[in-house]
């Protein structure tokens, strides 16, 4: 499979460049739809806003999904300071340690942005006895605005308020042998896989087995993302990032296929097809349980869904801070997707 590799990082940076905090998913709809239209697709939401694109396949009595989250790790506006700086409360699982010095972009309900930069209280050595040694959390690290506002009122006087959304600037990089580094590999990456692969079956004039629905989730990081899936789907497969660890045999060269997460095993049979999938496709792929993470595939179990549900993705190392993976990764990420989706 000749999968262009231009298109899935360009896609990949746009996608990861367009703000989607848990929840807040106005600028990343229209991202969505603009992909589907030049591959010759439309979307539709349920009333969640999950996109689907759907496919038919050549047998029409199946259908089957893959889902990858369009909703990344951000804040919410919990209060002004008397200083104007912002008070914060994280959507998904922020780790207060690692986002000091970020950029970041406020987008208030009215329509406007404003940036500014996460500092912590006690911000300089220079200036304060604990400031290498002050906790980082919710409580000690604000967004200082690029505004010339000392007060809370001057804050508010421009348009900003609690419930405000707040979203990392994620810092694309690409090196030349292949690495990449950004916030938000999680799971834009896995969203350019499936655009990847749209396109892919789109210029090859490719149906898949089966009647295949490409879901885009806004709720993943908190848990939500997969509790609703339509009645009409089978099977479920999660594409998510895959977690480096001590025991992983995964690397961010790989695809690597999860056969457990922190609350349950992923179907046998199905995990074992997307290990014969990976094996037609002849690409790197591993076998591993992530310890301490969830998909939605094991959030479309809990939700009751009568489904099967399976999990895989491109091995990221620091996983919910400034993660890196690997072009390599990625597009074996893509084939083990085109092998399941037109060979089930």
């Amino acid at each position: 499979m000749n999968i262009d590799l231009s298109y899935l990082v360009s896609t990949m940076k746009h996608l990861i460049d367009t703000p989607s905090p848990v929840g807040y998913y106005d600028a990343i709809k229209p991202v969505i739809e603009s992909y589907a239209a030049e591959l010759g697709y439309t979307v539709t939401y349920d009333n969640r806003d999950t996109a689907y694109i759907t496919v038919e396949g050549h047998d029409t009595s199946k259908t089957v999904c893959i889902s990858a989250h369009a909703d990344t790790l951000g804040f919410m506006v919990r209060g002004i300071n008397p200083d104007g700086t912002l008070r914060l409360r994280a959507v998904g699982g922020i780790n207060f340690a690692n986002v000091e010095g970020e950029n970041v972009t406020v987008h208030t309900r009215g329509g406007q942005t404003f940036t500014g930069m996460l500092v912590c209280a006690h911000h300089s050595a220079h200036a304060f006895d604990d400031a290498k040694t002050m906790e980082r959390n919710e409580n000690t690290v604000f967004v200082l605005l690029d505004q010339h506002v000392k007060t809370a009122e001057a804050v508010r006087a421009l348009g900003i308020r609690n419930g405000d959304y707040v979203a990392i600037v994620p810092r694309f990089t690409v090196t030349d042998n292949g690495y990449i580094k950004c916030r938000f590999i999680d799971d834009k990456a896995a969203m350019a896989c499936s655009f990847a692969a749209l396109k892919y079956m789109a210029e090859n004039r490719l149906k898949p087995k089966y009647n295949t629905v490409f879901a885009f989730s806004f709720y993943e990081e908190i848990g939500l993302g997969g509790i609703y899936v339509p009645a009409e789907i089978s099977e479920y497969v999660a594409v998510d990032i895959a977690i480096l660890g001590p025991d992983s045999d995964g690397s961010e060269q790989t695809v690597t296929i999860c056969a457990k997460d922190a609350s349950m095993p992923y179907d046998y049979g199905l995990t074992n097809r997307l290990i014969a999938a990976a094996e037609r496709a002849g690409c790197r792929y591993a076998v591993d349980l992530f310890y301490r993470y969830g998909s939605d595939a094991s959030q479309a179990i809990k939700g009751g869904n009568n489904l099967r549900a399976a999990a895989f993705g491109m091995g990221v190392y620091s996983s919910h801070g400034v993660e890196r993976a690997h072009v390599e990764g990625i597009e074996n990420t893509v084939k083990l997707m085109l092998s399941y989706v037109l060979e089930g």
